[in-house]
């Protein structure tokens, strides 16, 4: 668990203002120099703990598991006997899915000081990562009572938004966005909130489970267009028929196709649409653009800076065929169909499914947008 103090770079206590530069350098991604600047504050100053725990934490979300357990044997030479060092040592355990051992380790944490905060939040995690919700909300709530954190009620909300309990998540996702005093904070909750909105959505989990592509938009508002199930990849002309027929439906007067690829598939989108294809140089963002590729190109300069024409102007739409679903989301807004590893998943298009996920007031097309009406062609 992060505490809140952990975001401050340039914090209020004289204790802690050794950390200012380990923290400057985590929050620029200059990991390997936070680390050093951390374990040097642990050299000079041993008994403070939260150098150790913020080292910890560094090591932990990087998934250096190994590292991190070898952090909590060195607090524990440090703080001996006390209940801090053992509780670093189960929260790798954690990550390590070690979580039967984990739960061991942190009650005897408890035995040795009931009243340390982060025991029960780690406590909490680990129950809530074994399935445990009931046993997981009862020892976050330990956690608050002692030390009141954004990060366990952000741990709340996500628990309870895995029982499908939505509304009680994004009011407890609320809670943190107004606890929140830092941007890194604030960022991390608006996510957690639109996650929570979009998922309802869609059918409760004990209904069913959400598939690869509705789980997809949920995670990153992105609309998926090929959502249902079959036993056939679809190809690249029945993704772009979809993708008409949603532009369509939505009654988005796309003014021009801009494209990358001279493919003879935008031709025909572009046709549809009654409309011409254009090269990036020719973008107009006045005219509500439709970018689209068959994938996001390996050569991204020209790519980003038409994006980035579009997002500016807050207008038109940003599309690519195909996209890998373990790979970083690109910034556009809808995807024909995913692949995991290399390969096609086997899900068709779902107009009705992609339409709702285009409406949807969550979605990454509601941050940009789209008139019904363009100008003009001069």
């Amino acid at each position: 668990m992060r505490t809140t103090s952990s975001f401050e770079i340039f914090p209020n206590e004289a204790s802690e203002r050794e950390l200012a530069r380990a923290r400057w350098l985590r929050h620029e991604g200059r990991i390997a120099e936070a680390e050093s600047a951390y374990r040097s504050v642990m050299r000079r100053q041993p008994t403070l703990r939260s150098s150790w725990m913020e080292c910890f934490e560094l090591l932990r979300s990087g998934g250096r598991l190994d590292e991190a357990l070898e952090v909590a044997g060195d607090a524990a030479r440090v703080f001996r006997d006390e209940a801090f060092p053992m509780t670093l040592k189960g929260a790798a355990l954690i990550e390590g899915e070690r979580y039967q051992e984990a739960i061991r380790c942190l009650e005897l944490s408890v035995d040795r000081d009931p009243d340390l905060a982060l025991t029960w939040h780690e406590l909490g995690y680990a129950a809530f990562k074994l399935g445990d919700g009931n046993r997981a909300l009862l020892a976050l709530d330990r956690a608050f009572a002692l030390e009141p954190h954004t990060e366990t009620l952000i741990l709340r909300g996500r628990i309870l938004r895995d029982a499908g309990e939505l509304y009680a998540a994004e009011v407890a996702f609320e809670a943190a966005r107004h606890s929140a005093s830092h941007e890194d904070q604030q960022r991390e909750v608006r996510l957690e909130i639109l996650r929570t909105r979009r998922l309802g959505a869609f059918p409760p989990k004990w209904i069913r489970p959400l598939n690869t592509a509705e789980q997809w938009f949920a995670d990153h508002g992105i609309v998926v267009i090929a959502s249902e199930p079959t036993d056939v990849v679809p190809g690249r002309d029945a993704l772009v028929d979809a993708l008409a027929e949603l532009v369509t439906d939505r009654g988005w007067e796309i003014g021009q196709v801009v494209t990358p690829d001279p493919l003879d598939s935008w031709q025909d989108l572009a046709s549809r649409l009654g409309v011409d294809t254009v090269a990036p140089d020719a973008l107009e963002p006045a005219r509500h653009p439709l970018l689209v590729a068959d994938r996001v190109p390996g050569s991204r300069e020209v790519w980003d800076s038409t994006v980035d024409a579009i997002s500016a102007a807050r207008t038109g739409v940003v599309a690519v065929l195909r996209h890998d679903v373990d790979v970083s989301p690109p910034t556009v807004d809808i995807v024909g169909a995913l692949d995991q590893d290399g390969r096609p998943l086997l899900l068709a298009p779902d107009s009705p499914t992609a339409l709702l996920m285009a409406q949807h007031p969550a979605a990454r097309l509601a941050e940009r947008p789209t008139s019904t009406t363009h100008p003009a062609t001069s």
